[in-house]
């Protein structure tokens, strides 16, 4: 969404208009078009995305990159005066809350299902004979 609002906040720059606002290096490499990066330049990458299959350690990892998202929302409110860019990016921060919530309620249900001694929500089927089947087939053993 972020690169969709860029590409249409410069899609009509000028060469002159461009290089005045510092984004010469990046219309070189990808002229107006989107291409999702940190503002760090960092382009995308699915490295960054986590599943474990393990439904405490995903939902906590869930959280995080919403709250993550959250805050670079908030980053971007700051700098920004367009009312239609605001517009956007206040919603997307609002879905970001949302998101948040329901993987927060994801996770409370899940630490409900397990056994009440299980005080710190680890995964009960890791040690399981099944579990232990699958990961004795899949590391070659």
């Amino acid at each position: 969404m972020i690169s969709a609002i860029l590409y249409q906040l410069t899609r009509n720059l000028t060469p002159a208009e461009i290089k005045a606002k510092g984004f010469d290096a990046y219309f070189v490499d990808h002229t107006t078009g989107i291409y999702p990066q940190a503002a760090s330049g960092t382009p995308f990458s699915a490295g960054g995305l986590s599943c474990s299959g393990d439904i405490f350690a995903d939902l906590n990892e869930d959280l995080a990159a919403e709250q993550k998202a959250r805050l670079s929302y908030d980053n971007i409110l700051r700098l920004v005066d367009d009312p239609d860019v605001k517009d956007a990016i206040r919603f997307l921060r609002a879905r970001e809350i949302v998101h948040y919530q329901r993987f927060g309620e994801a996770l409370r249900i899940a630490q409900d299902k397990v056994n009440s001694r299980n005080f710190y929500a680890f995964n009960p089927s890791f040690d399981t004979p099944a579990a232990n089947l699958i990961t004795t087939k899949t590391c070659g053993k």
